[in-house]
This record gives structure tokens, sequence and C-alpha cells, in this order.
């Protein structure tokens, strides 16, 4: 009795299953086929996807771009117009040029004297052999008129100068003395800007010319006393290839230094935010875009005026 039951109870189970297997297989939804469509569209998901991500990130850039130069634009206009109030600028020159200038002297006069001794040296260690020694003072006067003088002085002017202005300006827009000109209705760019690029543009010919004179010495000095060369020869190669040119061309190209790093350091400090950690962006900022300035005009000139 008890193996009849076991037997009627396998068979109902294994109905059981077989009803529930048909009608799975009954209600199952059949898979679709890919069509040529999909596949297309597919493949083009998978190609298209990075192309419109690229155009986007370029999009950005662009209008990154575009609102810096419309931002530089109003600026410069803005600036263009304060120049029309001398007035309000005149008086204020002479401080800065005794700020940017003569407190830069120092550093630009220390600087050029290991320029004068490093050329000097160097002219020695290639002439020696191959050409006589009086080249050395060619060497040693044409580079450091032409382009060691202007471009190592304004390298190291745009740390100091550069990174003064923006830190100065970008203090008082962080703590809103720029908005209290405003208010006053005091120009901005007349009464902050335009002085201190008109006494950069002044003082950095000047500040040049005395380090070009203070690194020829340098190299007179080294070229007498340790490459056994005599002042006449020296200065016999300094006069054969001397042109008027050479040093009025780097006088040029130290002006334009000058405007450029002033214009670098208020740019970027009149847009100083963020407090103080926004006033070390800026001072950073204004010393790497007067480096990339002086290095962009030292080319310009050269292909120019050369």
């Amino acid at each position: 009795m008890l193996m009849l039951q076991r037997g009627k109870l396998a068979v109902v189970t294994r109905r059981v299953k077989q009803n529930s297997c048909r009608f799975s297989l009954h209600i199952a939804p059949h898979a679709p086929e890919e069509t040529h469509d999909s596949r297309v569209a597919r493949v083009a998901r998978f190609h298209v996807r990075p192309v419109a991500h690229v155009t986007d990130h370029l999009n950005l850039i662009g209008v990154a771009q575009l609102g810096f130069l419309r931002r530089t634009g109003r600026w410069a206009v803005d600036a263009s117009r304060a120049v029309g109030m001398p007035r309000v600028w005149a008086p204020l020159v002479v401080t800065h040029m005794r700020r940017l200038g003569v407190d830069s002297i120092p550093i630009s006069l220390f600087l050029a004297v290991f320029t004068g001794i490093v050329l000097a040296l160097l002219a020695s260690y290639i002439f020696t052999g191959a050409v006589p020694l009086y080249f050395v003072g060619a060497l040693v006067a044409k580079t450091i008129m032409m382009e060691l003088g202007p471009v190592l002085t304004g390298m190291a002017l745009a740390g100091r100068v550069g990174a003064n202005i923006a830190a100065e300006l970008g203090t008082m827009k962080v703590t809103e003395q720029v908005d209290a000109l405003e208010t006053l209705a005091v120009d901005v760019h007349a009464y902050l800007v335009v002085p201190r690029v008109v006494a950069a543009t002044l003082m950095f010919p000047v500040v040049t010319a005395l380090a070009i004179a203070v690194g020829v010495v340098s190299g007179w000095i080294t070229a007498t006393s340790l490459l056994d060369l005599s002042t006449p020869e020296f200065f016999k190669g300094v006069r054969q290839f001397y042109q008027f040119k050479d040093i009025w061309f780097g006088l040029l190209k130290s002006a334009s230094f000058g405007c450029a790093i002033a214009v670098m350091g208020a740019l970027t400090g009149l847009r100083t935010q963020g407090g103080a950690e926004g006033v070390g962006r800026s001072t950073t900022r204004a010393v790497v875009l007067g480096c990339e300035a002086i290095l962009v005009l030292d080319a310009f000139w050269a292909l120019v005026l050369l």
C-alpha cells in the first residue's frame, strides 16, 4: 500500500514538472534578432561617443579662451582710456619708478656681474687655439648688450616687479579697496595700473643699461686677470664688432619687457579672487606670464629687427 502511494506521488510530481516547463516555454519572450540597423547604431554609439567627449572638451577650452580674450580686450580699452587722464596717474609715476626701478638695481647688477664672468670664461674656452683671444671682448659685449643683459634682467625683475604688482593689487582687490575706489568715482586703471606700467616701461631700460655696463666690466676684469688677455686686446674686440644698434636693440627690448611685466601683474592682480590663497595664485600666475611674455617678445624683436 505504501509503495503504491509513493508511485502515484512520483507520477504526479513528474506531470507537474512537465506542465511547468511547457508553461515557462510558452510565456518566455523570444530574444529579438539583431538587425542591420541596430548593429549600425551600436557601432555608431561606440565610435561617436569618444568624439563627442573630445568635442565637448574643445568647446570648453574655446569658451574659456574667448572669455579670457573678452576680459583682456575690455581691460585694454579701460586702460587706454585711463592714459588720457594724466592728472590722475602722472603724480604717482615717480613714486613707482623708485619702487619698481631703483629698488631693483642691486639684484640686476648682482646678476650682471656673474653673467660677465661666465661669458668671459666660456668665450676663452671656445676660442682658445681657434681664433685670436680678442674675440672674447666681442662675444662678451655683444651678447650682454643684445641678449643676456635685457633677458636675464627682465627674468629677474619679472619675479620681483611682476609679483609685487600682482600681490599689491590682488590684496586691494580681495579686501574691497578697489571697490571702494570705484564707489568714490576714481578710475581704477588711471590710479592703479597706468602709473605702474609707465614707471616699469621707463625704468627697465635704465636698469638694463646699468646691468650691461657692469656685465661688460666684469667680463673685462675676468679676461685680464684670469685669461692672460690685455686690456687693449679686450677692447679691440669690443670696438671691432660693436654697432650702434646693439645697444638700442637691447634697450628697446627691455622697455617692452617692462611694459609686459607690469601689464601682466596688474591684469592678474585685479582679477584676484578667494582671499589670501587667491593672492598667492595671482602672484604665481603673474610671474609665469611675465616670463612667457619676455620670451615671446624676445623672439619677436629678433625676427623683426635682426
